[in-house]
């Protein structure tokens, strides 16, 4: 089965890390259920709090790439969950 969606989310404080975390897990189960078999991320290196919450979660780094696509130059990383 292939299918593709996204989504966007932006956590601002240190007391949303909670909210994250349960938002992660949500997503999982609800991607398990649907038939996933895989989730992607894409996030940015400096994003450490992120970072941590879908290593916890399982996630693996499968690669990075510099570029500036906006402001300065950032490194983008693409994080993979086997479902």
């Amino acid at each position: 089965m292939s299918r593709a969606s996204g989504c966007c989310w932006s956590i601002r404080r240190r007391e949303d890390l909670g909210s994250a975390r349960r938002l992660v897990d949500e997503s999982i189960r609800f991607a398990r259920a649907a038939g996933y078999g895989k989730i992607t991320l894409w996030t940015h290196s400096v994003l450490t709090a992120a970072r941590h919450i879908y290593q916890q979660a399982g996630f693996k780094l499968m690669r990075t790439e510099r570029h500036q696509s906006w402001g300065p130059p950032v490194v983008s990383e693409h994080w993979d969950l086997e479902l």
